[in-house]
């Protein structure tokens, strides 16, 4: 399996981790503590050394509480600096720029990003899939319901009694749109949106039903990082400190099928997710 994007071609042969930069003041566990560009290279540069294949960069929260819509000017003066110096800095890293809006992405884009990780899966701004497609982008199309502001609680958080088979439909309508614009299936990868518009037993559905997900046909990410049902699992009320719950939530997602995850904690998470690998890999004759 492979993953196109603007600037290349990603092999799935193995784990991938999209290392997360949060050039915010408000995100849920790392909010202002990347409050110059100075910081963020810093931060990347520790990211790419324990391990990430991805530099994935965010300019606007999505915290489950009192979230708040990011104008586009303060969007761009956030992210653009950073996709830019990180271009510089490893060319080599391909850059997802984790936006809803088609003017960050087409900046972005412009400025040497590869891939747009869209957490509204292409509902929120028409012009989206056709700024993705145009620049051949990778994309990352999340399943959530709602808003910028509320996309993160429960308040959409409603389902029948098939939870999973109402995300994979949701899912897949993304997926038509996307096709619909123009972008090629190499490009799509989905996520299910662990702790978006879900409970705790949501989330959890999802993840031991993720061949149900695989069965869509696309690469599966996950972004189970320090989210809010790992600590009402373990009783780990600190989203900083659920480094050991998201490392077991992403091993059972890879023993599942999933092969790309977004974290904040790469160094356990690539020694864990690696050693997962090399077991499994040995399981095939």
């Amino acid at each position: 399996m492979h993953w196109r994007h603007a600037t290349g071609t990603l092999s799935l042969d193995r784990p991938r981790i999209l290392g997360i930069v949060n050039v915010t003041p408000d995100s849920f566990s790392d909010g202002g503590r990347l409050a110059s560009i100075d910081d963020a290279r810093r931060h990347v540069d520790r990211l790419v050394e324990e391990g990430a294949d991805i530099i994935d960069i965010g300019g606007e929260s999505t915290r489950p509480q009192n979230a708040v819509a990011v104008d586009t000017d303060e969007e761009l003066r956030r992210v653009l600096p950073v996709v830019a110096a990180v271009v510089r800095d490893h060319p080599e890293h391909p850059i997802s720029v984790d936006t809803v809006k088609s003017c960050i992405a087409k900046e972005a884009l412009a400025a040497g990003a590869s891939i747009v990780n869209d957490v509204s899966g292409f509902r929120l701004d028409a012009e989206m899939p056709a700024v993705c497609a145009r620049a051949g982008a990778g994309v990352v199309l999340m399943h959530s319901r709602g808003d910028v502001h509320d996309m993160a609680t429960f308040v959409h958080a409603t389902y029948g009694d098939d939870v999973v088979g109402a995300i994979i439909a949701e899912l897949d309508a993304c997926v038509d749109v996307a096709r619909d614009a123009g972008i090629v299936d190499a490009c799509i990868v989905i996520d299910p949106g662990i702790g978006f518009s879900k409970r705790g037993e949501h989330s959890i559905a999802v993840l031991g039903q993720l061949a149900r997900v695989l069965a869509l046909g696309h690469p599966v990410l996950i972004g189970a990082s320090r989210k809010r049902f790992i600590g009402e699992i373990t009783a780990v009320a600190s989203p900083a400190a659920r480094v050991a719950g998201t490392i077991g939530a992403n091993v059972a997602a890879l023993d599942r099928g999933a092969r790309l995850f977004r974290v904040h904690d790469v160094k356990p998470s690539r020694e864990a997710l690696d050693v997962a690998w090399a077991i499994h890999q040995s399981e095939s004759p």
